[in-house]
């Protein structure tokens, strides 16, 4: 993985190598391998890498000269069908000098034009200039990020937000829909606008191209909802062979790779595949697990989260034989770590959800740089209570913020209220655009509109928490289940046979029998772990009262009074993991970003 930016202008020859280079020095973190710059009289461009395949050939920016015409590409991500379109490039006699998939996604362009992001299945955001325009991509589910400002004549384009405020001309104004978006709906965002007036997102699936008349957009795929004829037992092979290719092929690797082991449903099945393959090549796979000092001694079990994973993930790696190991995060390090975690997502983001991650991708990689993880399946094959619960999805909001109006209530003086609506007309949009069918069951019309309306926000918010903390320890963490055709197919089988008996994701289950011993198979759904220790509440409290006693935009506008009610209530505001410890944290990492970040909050 690496960072990508860079500045276009077709009208005025400036040198914006000397800005270019700033905002590529920003972004070091995400490809401590490898930097360089390209620069021609309309176009600079900045690269990081992060050297995963092809250690040797796979420098950027990287320049192909094609039938007398010259191509320059800076890309970001990870092909899995690089052996198929080289075969199409064979056909017609192109044949690739690197084993580097940079090369096969700039052939890619040469071949297919501007509908080359159709023929690529993996993750990635990259930028091509050929000589007359500019053509920018991003993957299907956004895995990979992508900003951009247009400023004048010029476009702007980073992988990192902190990279595009080290532009002149873009500064760090928040105008209330941004707020608005920040305590209503964050972590999650609107859909192609950061939270930073002028500073926007290619939206997944969207490609972009640039020259003398602008920008023009358009997505090159959308989600379909098409009949289904075949039975069940077609719909459990199928999934058993889709999950198994894109688990496999995401297991190219030149550097050492791991998988993220939880001890649930979904990181054991990518484990336990991906185990398989490795005992092909005689090879034993690396397998972590995290956990959280005091966890052990302070769990109490819940409807969301029953259990602990411990002893899950260490179970299953016993019956593997992986090499396993166990992370545990200290409760002071998990507090201290918000610091970070806000600075590389450049946003209050999922608070010890953020820090903790972060933490663990640092002690992976002493030893891995590449890894496998779980994320995405509940999206897709309904593992969330909104997928069977009618009042939670129907509740006219975003079913994962079970209480919308809770942190606007802490802020005194903003005059939030409209912010309500606002947010809500986004949800009523979003449910009203999915793809369903006349004759579509209630049932499946509400499971397709959970999956649309998790997989545009609920997962676009879990992907860009995996990529900043993952990409700021030199990691890079891929994602299996978030496979376009894996999406493709389970979008269209009927609820009765991804629900059966009742049970949620039974048809991901049913086409792992045989491949997870039933212990594993049949586990309750348990979300990523978070501590239950009564000392982080502490640790967090006293961080808040110091970072308050300095001043700032927060200490002006919060309500203690209001705070300490809530934290003595406690209860889940934020998707599973969210409670009252997880509310104080985020206060903070909001205080951070606005001191850090030097926020201005505009009309």
């Amino acid at each position: 993985m690496c960072s990508i930016c860079g500045i276009v202008n077709f009208y005025d020859v400036n040198n914006n190598l000397p800005t270019v280079e700033r905002m590529n020095k920003t972004m070091k973190h995400r490809g401590p391998d490898e930097s360089d710059l390209f620069y021609d009289k309309n176009v600079a461009f900045g690269h990081n890498r992060l050297s995963v395949v092809d250690l040797k050939n796979g420098h950027q920016p990287m320049s192909i000269v094609y039938g007398n015409k010259k191509y320059t590409i800076v890309y970001n991500g990870e092909i899995y069908n690089c052996q198929e379109i080289k075969r199409e490039l064979a056909k017609r006699n192109i044949f690739v000098k690197t084993s580097s998939d940079t090369e096969v996604v700039l052939y890619s362009y040469i071949l297919y034009g501007d509908d080359c992001p159709c023929h690529l299945n993996g993750i990635f955001a990259f930028c091509i200039y050929d000589g007359e325009k500019i053509f920018a991509a991003r993957d299907r589910f956004g895995v990979k990020p992508f900003y951009y400002s247009e400023i004048g004549n010029s476009l702007i384009f980073a992988s990192e937000i902190k990279a595009m405020l080290t532009h002149p001309e873009i500064s760090s104004k928040v105008d209330r829909q941004g707020l608005w978006e920040l305590l209503y709906l964050s972590p999650n965002s609107v859909c192609g606008k950061s939270v930073f007036k002028d500073i926007y997102e290619l939206l997944p699936a969207e490609c972009m191209t640039f020259d003398k008349n602008g920008i023009k957009k358009r997505r090159y795929w959308r989600i379909k909802a098409i009949p289904y004829f075949k039975d069940r037992d077609y719909a459990v092979d199928v999934t058993n062979y889709l999950v198994t290719d894109a688990v496999k092929r995401q297991l190219v690797s030149d550097v050492p790779l791991c998988v993220l082991l939880s001890g649930g449903l979904d990181s054991s099945v990518v484990t336990a595949i991906a185990c398989k393959e490795y005992k092909k090549q005689s090879k034993t796979l690396d397998t972590f697990s995290f956990e959280y000092e005091g966890n052990k001694e302070s769990f109490k079990g819940s409807m969301l989260q029953p259990e602990r994973d411990d002893d899950y993930a260490v179970y299953l790696a016993n019956c593997l034989k992986t090499n396993h190991r166990v992370l545990t995060i200290p409760t002071e390090s998990l507090a201290n770590e918000l610091y970070d975690a806000t600075v590389y997502r450049d946003l209050p983001g999922q608070a010890d959800i953020d820090s903790s991650l972060l933490h663990f991708c640092r002690e992976i990689k002493r030893t891995n740089t590449v890894g496998l993880s779980g994320e995405c399946s509940d999206e897709i094959f309904g593992g969330y209570p909104w997928f069977y619960r009618p009042e939670m999805l129907y509740s006219d909001f975003f079913p994962w913020i079970h209480s919308p109006k809770l942190r606007p209530s802490l802020f005194k003086g903003l005059n939030c209220d409209t912010g309500y609506d606002f947010i809500r007309q986004i949800y009523r949009d979003t449910i009203n655009e999915c793809p369903t069918l006349r004759d579509d069951s209630s049932e499946m019309k509400m499971s397709r509109q959970a999956s649309y309306l998790s997989v545009n926000y609920f997962m676009t918010s879990l992907l860009q928490r995996k990529d900043r903390m993952s990409m700021a320890s030199g990691v890079e963490i891929r994602v299996p289940f978030a496979d376009h055709r894996i999406f493709e197919f389970v979008y269209n089988v009927p609820w009765d046979i991804k629900f059966e008996n009742g049970i949620e994701k039974s048809l991901l289950r049913n086409s792992m029998k045989g491949i997870l011993p039933d212990k594993i198979l049949w586990r309750k759904k348990s979300p990523y772990p978070k501590t239950h220790n009564p000392e982080y509440l502490k640790n967090v409290l006293s961080i808040l009262n110091s970072r308050l006693s300095e001043g700032g935009f927060l200490s002006e506008h919060l309500d203690r009074s209001k705070l300490d009610e809530v934290v003595s209530k406690g209860g889940a505001w934020f998707g599973q993991l969210m409670d009252a410890p997880q509310l104080v944290a985020w206060l903070i990492q909001f205080d951070i970003w606005t001191k850090e970040y030097s926020v201005n909050f505009v009309d």
